[in-house]
């Protein structure tokens, strides 16, 4: 039976069909349902209906029942104040190669362990349809030549063989999951341009096809990029996306939903870079986290669908779970225009229309939580830096904001004039000198309107005989390779490349620190004499170190800004006063001299931007360059694990596995691995950024042969188990209460005392010395463990070192489940106790009974003795919340349940 097989108790009798074009589709009407007793439900934000749906289409009276529902319709009078837990089951899961490879290595390890219990390893694969886009691997090497692209795509190739070769055996091995090769472009431009279809469908065991919405979670924050297109989605860890990917329902809270109200049409010169900045900061300052926002207003009207995907996409940056834009005419016209069937069109109007998921001019607006509004018209030029994406300034205001910036956050007041030489070159740099120019990611490289501008921008300024600064690192990174057609067909590539702005690769660069080195003698000059120098992109994080090691000052600006700012040299340059440079006969060149019309961006576009160009570039969308077809690939239905590769490895999981689960053994004489304070982040937890030689994963790598100028980054490496688990809990700045230096003080970085010995050392290594010895381990954390971004490794890290129970007096949502989901129990302190007001030094021994008769949310007592002997009772709540997730940990996690219920 498939995934999307409805399998609905139907309590509120709304199961009913469509025709669309002579052909019938089942589907679940939300108004028969609120004719049926869900009074008010038409009411509900669009986002909210789509959830809904999703309810009504797996009531099965476990994981999804009559009361889920009816909270949903109740939702209306609480506006979305409540704590009610709900089953989500998306319909699709999307992910990047940098967190795809380690579900794909757990796949091909699930199909080992089928293998093992004697059952068809090809029965192991997705049940629901999985995209994986390799994109976040392509590297700003080289720049500003014709060949920039061929090289950094040889590069590329290079340097991630071994992961390739395993996400090409996986593209052939496994149904239901598809790759789309580098050189495509970004995952959620492919995804908005091409995967997506609003509408999904899916064909039942009776023959029938069933028609529901489109909806996803994704490996990548930036999976909200496609609420613009009416797709409700978003980004989760790599365990919740296997979940997804096997399943499984996401266990979400009903979200509160703020309303933002747009109003008018954006003025003359104003980008949707723009608008953006300005959405972001408005919602930071509103405070959405945890929350949906939905757009709506008559300043809809007039906004096109690629400037409601650059809003969604910032979903991340302004905080919030999604920012969704309801159907309406311009969701059917974008469809139309990137080349979707046809048939599915029509689909996408009918449905929407007969579920009142369509969005009319004038329709009464829905029901939220909260709203705030925007008149467009009040939106400036604007960037955003030096280091959030919600601080945004306005354009008139970046020379005297960096000179503050310098003098405050930077501590070098009255430096503004400092300029050092450059060793070999005829020019010098200084504070603000902008190093770095990139044209990069998917929130604005989906753009037409932007990516024309800067286009036309960059024709005005060639023709006047501008080029970009000698100490400017220019990049032209397009989410898609239709950007490169229609820059193409247009003309305007040509002019990109006279000042520098050249093809470099499809993908993820800048944004993500991808950006290559900078020349070393500028390097050198910048980090010889403490200049804070600029990168200007169009992306969306510009976090201090992110972009690049050498740059501390990054702002984020529209594609044309970039263009503007390669020309001008330096954020130390008000553009909107000052000119950018001299043209061929001396004369001053200002920015409002060279900048478009919108009116002739839009001619362009019109003219450029074709339904045939989208159809053309996307049909052979898997097919891949001649590097992807070369590649040889090892094993059939299982993969043919390489004992030497240091990237992917057979994790253990279930090299032990049984067909029926052994009975849960309690924990008895545990020793605590780490004491860690409160609000301790997933980014301390799982393993990220560079890879220090003295590291125990640097020596690991040492001893693989692997020199340090290739340990590459954790980020790469995710598909091997032996660096990740090296790598858990190993962050410089994590603080384990247990280890202090001489004066009393606790040290950062990943450290622990072994006992009973006594003696210091790394965390992974203490962990094997227990393990060696037969001792089961805990953790001790304070609120709210867990926190920040879903991180699959801080989990299955945590298991593999042994781990057997977390103790906190809260946890992070999705970590928390994580947790179950791996095998780990999650246990927090009752009655306002902590480890600290137990007095707990670390060199207490552990006791956790009652495991193997454990029920959700049950009280124990765990037994803690002390160094001296002595021994104290603590009440503890148990955290696996559900009957499911109660499955999950006799189990040993997910992955095994959901094997062995294959397996039987």
């Amino acid at each position: 039976m498939s995934a999307h097989t409805p399998v609905s108790d139907d309590s509120f009798n709304c199961r009913k069909t469509l025709t669309v074009e002579g052909k019938e589709y089942v589907y679940y009407s939300l108004p028969d349902a609120e004719a049926n007793g869900l009074t008010g439900i038409s009411r509900l934000p669009y986002a909210m209906k789509v959830l809904l749906e999703n309810l009504l289409r797996h009531e099965d009276s476990r994981s999804v029942t009559k009361a889920d529902i009816v909270a949903m319709a109740e939702w209306i009078g609480n506006k979305g104040k409540t704590e009610k837990e709900i089953g989500f089951r998306p319909a699709r899961v999307l992910m990047q190669d940098f967190t795809g490879v380690p579900a794909v290595v757990d796949l091909a390890a699930m199909r080992d362990g089928m293998t093992k219990l004697g059952g068809d390893p090809t029965k192991i694969n997705p049940l629901v349809p999985v995209d994986l886009v390799i994109d976040h691997s392509v590297i700003v090497d080289e720049f500003g030549t014709p060949k920039a692209l061929a090289d950094n795509v040889a590069l590329e190739y290079a340097r991630n063989g071994e992961r390739y070769n395993f996400l090409k055996w996986g593209q052939g091995a496994f149904q239901n999951f598809r790759v789309v090769p580098p050189g495509t472009g970004i995952c959620h431009q492919v995804n908005l341009e091409y995967l997506s279809q609003t509408v999904w469908t899916n064909e039942m065991a009776d023959g029938k096809t069933v028609a529901y919405p489109d909806t996803l979670v994704g490996t990548d924050s930036h999976t909200t990029m496609v609420n613009g297109l009416a797709v409700l989605g978003w980004g989760v860890g790599g365990i919740e996306a296997e979940a997804a990917m096997l399943g499984q329902p996401q266990s979400m809270l009903i979200p509160e939903v703020i309303g933002f109200r747009l109003t008018g049409k954006l003025p003359e010169g104003v980008t949707a870079t723009d608008l953006v900045l300005t959405v972001t900061q408005m919602l930071r300052k509103k405070g959405v986290v945890n929350k949906f926002v939905e757009f709506f207003g008559p300043g809809l009207d007039s906004m096109s669908l690629a400037d409601r995907a650059t809003i969604a996409n910032m979903a991340p940056e302004y905080g919030a779970t999604c920012g969704f834009f309801p159907v309406d005419k311009e969701t059917v016209n974008y469809l139309t225009m990137s080349g979707r069937d046809s048939h599915r069109i029509a689909l996408v109007e009918a449905y929407c229309k007969a579920q009142g998921l369509y969005r009319e001019t004038g329709s009464a607006d829905p029901v939220f939580t909260d709203t705030i509004s925007l008149e467009l018209g009040d939106v400036v030029p604007s960037m955003a830096g030096p280091k959030r994406p919600e601080g945004r300034i306005a354009l008139t205001d970046i020379k005297s904001g960096f000179a503050t910036a310098l003098a405050d956050e930077y501590k070098k007041p009255g430096e503004l004039a400092k300029r050092v030489p450059v060793e070999g070159e005829t020019f010098d740099i200084g504070h603000g000198d902008v190093v770095i120019a990139a044209i990069t990611s998917c929130t604005n490289t989906s753009n037409p309107s932007v990516l024309i501008a800067a286009g036309l921008l960059a024709r005005n300024a060639a023709k006047r005989g501008l080029k970009s600064k000698p100490w400017v690192k220019t990049s032209l990174a397009p989410g898609s390779q239709v950007v490169a057609a229609y820059l193409e067909k247009s003309g305007l590539q040509p002019y990109l490349d006279q000042i520098g702005f050249n093809l470099v690769g499809f993908g993820c660069t800048t944004c993500i620190g991808n950006s290559g080195p900078l020349a070393p003698e500028i390097s050198k000059a910048i980090n010889g004499n403490g200049i804070v120098a600029a990168a200007v992109l169009s992306g969306n994080r510009n976090f201090e170190g992110r972009v690049s090691p050498d740059v501390q000052a990054n702002y984020l600006a529209s594609p044309p800004l970039v263009v503007a700012y390669a020309l001008a040299g330096s954020v130390q340059k008000d553009l909107t006063k000052e000119p950018l440079g001299e043209d061929s006969d001396g004369k001053p060149v200002f920015l409002k001299d060279i900048w478009p019309t919108s009116q002739e961006i839009q001619k362009f576009i019109i003219e450029n931007v074709t339904r045939e160009l989208f159809k053309s570039r996307y049909a052979d969308v898997f097919k891949g360059d001649g590097n992807w077809q070369g590649i040889a690939t090892s094993g059939g239905l299982t993969y043919g694990w390489n004992g030497s590769s240091t990237y992917v490895q057979n994790p253990p999981y279930f090299q032990s596995i049984s067909r029926d689960a052994k009975p849960i053994n309690d924990i008895v004489n545990a020793r605590v691995l780490g004491l860690f304070g409160d609000k301790i982040t997933t980014d301390h937890i799982s393993p990220a950024g560079s890879i220090k030689t003295a590291s125990p994963a640097g020596k690991y790598l040492l001893d693989h042969g692997v020199a340090p100028a290739d340990f590459n980054q954790y980020g790469t490496r995710r598909g091997n188990h032996e660096v990740m688990m090296r790598g858990t809990f190993a962050n410089i700045r994590i603080k384990n209460h247990m280890v202090k230096d001489v004066n009393g003080n606790v040290k950062e970085g990943g450290l622990t005392i072994h006992y009973p010995s006594g003696k210091e050392m790394a965390i992974y290594d203490a962990a094997m010395q227990y393990e060696a010895e037969g001792v089961p381990l805990v953790v001790f954390a304070g609120i709210e463990y867990g926190n920040g971004s879903s991180r699959d490794w801080a989990a299955k890290g945590t298991n593999l070192l042994g781990v057997r129970a977390v103790i906190s007096q809260s946890f992070e949502r999705i970590h928390r489940s994580n947790l179950v989901g791996m095998g780990i129990a999650p246990f927090v302190f009752t009655e306002g106790a902590s480890w600290q007001s137990l007095g707990l030094k670390g060199d207490e021994r552990v006791t956790i009974p009652g495991l193997a008769t454990i029920k959700p949310r049950e009280v124990l007592t765990l037994t803690i003795t002390r160094a001296d002997g002595t021994s104290i009772p603590v009440p503890v709540l148990c955290r696996i919340d559900t009957l499911d997730e109660l499955e999950y940990f006799r189990n040993g996690g997910i992955l095994h349940y959901v094997l062995r219920n294959l397996a039987a």
